[in-house]
């Protein structure tokens, strides 16, 4: 079995990747372990930059991301029983949209099942191999095919933070650097109608509390609990007055409550491989960077790597040139460290700290008020929100 690229993993990264790459006449298979179900509904980020969904448009899979999404032009910040307003369109020109993750994923593999481009779920005993020379290959198996190796002459490493690709690659061709937060998210999502207009972050005494949703008749929301925290002490009752408790302020409004469909308890870290490139493997999306969700930038990050990506493989292909190939990693890395950087900066102000630091706390209030009070800080924080340019668009 050959291709042009093998690409490992059918989340939003190696889909995008897939649709991108079909669009400029590239071949490609995708190979996925999990389940097609699996991945159209694992719930996981919601909030698309402005890049994104023009990468989705681009893409022609943004038909119902534009007829069912929800446009945001703002968002806000409550602390010390205030709400203060960001708004991103007035100081960028820009929105985010909120579109659900798993909305995304049935899109892509709705197009990529009309395209008819092999697309392979189920998959056991992945494997990328040869890539550090001129013949990679993937292997795996399936239990109608049996063992296939799938040979290529690039492979996209999709698979995420826990995937195969980046295991593959050889000890000491990477560096990584990581921070583990002492804190998780409790994340709910509620059959409940949205009752506000957009989302809430709140800093509080008990700890973080996000009001969100996924669309017009679900409501998404987190709490922030201990690292080690059991699903089973939040029962329903509880997450809803702690909710109500955290996202509380002097205009009296709460959440509307409604059945819990999904609950989750959720990690928080921040991680980066470099390069994102061995060979002809190349990391794209979770396989490479990982950071905690305060900043909603993970799968905008993903989305902006298979960009550039996709990109080089075009003029790679339409050229016979690797100059974008080469730059690859340093490119996605310049966004990949100014998102990881916001992103710790988004969670180390509003959450609290279990040490108890009242020098830590003081600073947190002394940056909310600055937010609240200027409109360059505003600035600054709502044109990393939307997102920063992608390159070359």
């Amino acid at each position: 079995m050959k291709t042009q690229v093998a690409i490992v993993g059918a989340g939003p990264a190696g889909l995008l990747l897939g649709q991108l790459l079909f669009r400029q006449g590239i071949e490609s298979v995708i190979v996925e372990a999990r389940t097609r179900d699996y991945a159209e509904h694992r719930v996981r980020a919601g909030v698309l930059e402005h890049g994104t969904v023009g990468l989705l448009e681009e893409a022609g899979v943004a038909e119902r991301l534009k007829r069912e999404g929800l446009v945001h032009r703002g968002f806000e910040l409550t602390f010390d029983g205030r709400r203060h307003r960001i708004d991103l369109e007035g100081l960028t020109g820009h929105a985010i949209t909120i579109y659900g993750q798993q909305e995304v994923v049935k899109d892509l593999i709705a197009a990529r099942m009309e395209s008819g481009a092999p697309m392979v779920f189920e998959a056991r005993d992945v494997r990328a191999e040869g890539f550090q020379g001129d013949a990679p290959s993937v292997r795996f198996s399936t239990s109608s095919a049996g063992e296939v190796k799938l040979q290529c002459d690039f492979i996209a490493g999709c698979d995420g933070f826990h995937g195969v690709c980046r295991g593959s690659i050889p000890p000491g061709a990477l560096a990584t650097h990581e921070r583990t937060y002492p804190f998780a998210w409790l994340g709910i999502l509620a059959q409940a109608r949205p009752s506000r207009e957009e989302l809430v972050y709140a800093r509080h005494e008990a700890g973080f509390a996000l009001f969100s949703m996924r669309s017009r008749e679900l409501t998404r929301l987190y709490l922030q609990v201990p690292p080690d925290e059991r699903v089973e002490a939040w029962p329903d009752a509880r997450i809803w007055e702690e909710l109500n408790r955290r996202l509380a302020a002097d205009d009296g409004w709460q959440p509307e409550q409604g059945d819990i469909l999904e609950r989750s308890v959720t990690p928080m870290r921040s991680f980066v491989a470099e390069p994102m490139r061995c060979g002809r493997l190349f990391l794209a999306g979770d396989a490479a960077h990982i950071v905690p969700p305060t900043g909603a930038k993970g799968l905008n990050l993903a989305a902006a790597d298979v960009w550039v990506l996709s990109r080089a493989l075009a003029r790679h292909y339409a050229e016979g040139t690797d100059d974008l190939l080469d730059a690859y990693s340093d490119t996605c890395l310049k966004r990949v460290w100014r998102a990881e950087h916001f992103s710790w900066w988004m969670t180390t102000l509003l959450h609290r700290f279990p040490e108890g630091d009242s020098f830590r706390d003081r600073l947190q209030r002394a940056q909310l008020e600055y937010l609240a009070s200027s409109k360059a800080a505003a600035t600054t924080l709502a044109e990393n929100y939307v997102g920063l340019p992608l390159p070359g668009r």
